[in-house]
């Protein structure tokens, strides 16, 4: 049988009525080629956003079991014709700051860094049922008071929910006209409705996490239907000017679930940390292209919702009594906004075995490391001892600063001798048993002075171009060198 085989480069003799991907129509030239969409599955690990070519167990890239999920997606062809020049300018040149919207709570305002910017998108992610909604609704209530349009789209509760929520928090007075309320998940209906409202200042969507886009053949949640539909999401904001605030599911580990292609496409994440157990919620900012990183706004869960709380510093150490063994005082310095908080430690002798390290608020690492540094550096035996560390009023510390105040409530755990409830200390401590300078001194100083403490325990200066920081008005400066001279304050006498 003969058989004839076309050359490459051939061309069937319908090629006139059919494109290359069998769609019928004529066949169009190089220069503006646009081909049709095509679906194609993929394999995508939910946990971190990796793509195999096939499904497998465990994901190479997290370690994760069982997280890869089957999604389709269409793929489409970019026309070659449509491009144009990328115009660059230099560096030299005045650009006038983004105009800034208050919401109305100063402490949501102060982690923004002075307020909402049009044409932002911003990811607030927390634990379940730590206040997210509360806060948001509670934003958009006030902005909605001072004359501005604010749409709030939940596809987690029904309307009627959200009504009962706003009347239980005394926020219905006032704000009925300039809020707007929706229940639904389909993103293509919340675009449309989006691409017709041109006044909106804000608009919220609680959560990402439960939107759904059609066009892709996923569940909700999974990372293709969160990155295409916030992706959507942000281009309507950069389109139309309006403020956009999502609310983002965390994990188990605390991190905000989904891809981490999402942190980075919004312009400002902030976290809402705390126990439920405690009053306190702390809203931190760990990435905002307006303003300052690790800057944090502190709330008291009421029954009347989320109170801002102006001074912590004094709400964190109310409650604190100076005449107790493995107490300290911490002048910590959170974003630019310095805190005060108490570092509690408690030593109770181990009957056998390996001794136990809990650690509340703070790294347990580090105390490793610090109590390591104290038995070979400064003599003091913790090795048969069970440690426990905490940072009183439910605040998380990451600054290594907190590692003198951290020494002196172990030494004073250790001696069962109080410290000097007028003291307050901070200070790096290396392996070696030096303290460190640490930075914004002069910032912990003056919150140490203005909550009425008498003296300050800090670093000793030691390098020739560093400035001695300024000690305010009644404030007395004791400057350590080595953590042994820490401890040998809290030796026992003769």
């Amino acid at each position: 049988m003969l058989c004839l085989v076309p050359r490459r480069g051939a061309l069937p003799p319908d090629a006139e009525a059919q494109d290359p991907a069998g769609v019928s129509g004529p066949r169009k030239g190089v220069g503006s080629l646009a081909l049709p969409s095509r679906e194609r599955s993929r394999f995508v690990c939910q946990s971190c956003g990796a793509v195999t070519p096939r499904w497998v167990g465990r994901c190479e890239s997290c370690g994760g079991w069982n997280t890869i999920v089957e999604e389709t997606v269409e793929r489409r062809a970019v026309a070659a014709g449509s491009t144009r020049r990328v115009a660059f300018v230099g560096l030299a040149g005045e650009t006038d700051p983004p105009p800034r919207t208050a919401t109305g709570i100063a402490e949501l305002d102060r982690v923004l860094g002075g307020g909402l910017v049009a044409a932002s998108a911003i990811l607030v992610g927390g634990d379940p049922g730590i206040g997210k909604s509360t806060l948001l609704l509670q934003a958009a209530a006030a902005l909605a008071r001072a004359g501005r349009r604010v749409l709030y789209v939940s596809g987690e509760e029904a309307v009627e929910q959200m009504r009962l929520r706003a009347r239980r928090l005394g926020l219905a007075g006032g704000a009925e006209t300039g809020l707007g309320l929706a229940a639904t998940s389909n993103l293509r209906d919340i675009a449309a409705t989006l691409e017709a409202e041109r006044d909106a200042a804000l608009v919220v969507i609680d959560s990402i996490q439960t939107m759904w886009l059609d066009t892709l053949d996923s569940a909700p949640g999974t990372v293709g239907q969160v990155r295409a539909c916030s992706h959507e999401l942000i281009r309507l904001a950069k389109t139309h000017g309006f403020a956009l605030a999502l609310v983002g599911h965390v994990t188990k580990d605390g991190a905000i679930a989904g891809p981490r292609v999402l942190e980075h496409m919004v312009d400002a994440v902030l976290y809402f940390e705390g126990d439920r157990g405690h009053q306190f919620r702390i809203l931190r900012a760990v990435k905002n292209r307006f303003g300052a990183t690790d800057e944090i706004g502190v709330f008291e869960m009421t029954g009347q919702g989320l109170a801002e709380v102006p001074n912590p510093s004094a709400l964190f150490l109310a409650e604190r009594r100076g005449n107790i063994s493995g107490s300290a005082v911490f002048a910590g310095l959170e974003g630019t906004r310095p805190v005060l908080l108490e570092v509690q430690a408690l030593l109770a002798p181990n009957a056998g075995g390996s001794p136990r390290r809990s650690v509340i608020g703070w790294d347990g690492g580090r105390l490793s490391m610090l109590l390591a540094v104290l038995e070979t550096r400064c003599g003091l035996r913790l090795a048969a001892s069970d440690v426990y560390l905490n940072i009183a009023g439910g605040l998380r510390v990451t600054e290594p600063a907190a590692d003198l105040a951290v020494a002196a409530a172990l030494a004073s755990a250790v001696s069962d001798r109080p410290t000097d409830p007028g003291t307050v200390y901070f200070g790096e401590v290396g392996l070696s048993g030096e303290v460190r300078q640490v930075a914004q001194a002069e910032s912990r100083l003056k919150e140490a002075a203005k909550l009425g403490f008498a003296t300050a325990c800090l670093p000793r200066r030691v390098a020739r171009g560093n400035r001695r920081p300024a000690s305010p008005e009644g404030l007395q400066l004791a400057e350590i060198g080595h953590l042994s001279d820490l401890v040998a304050q809290f030796a026992a006498p003769g």
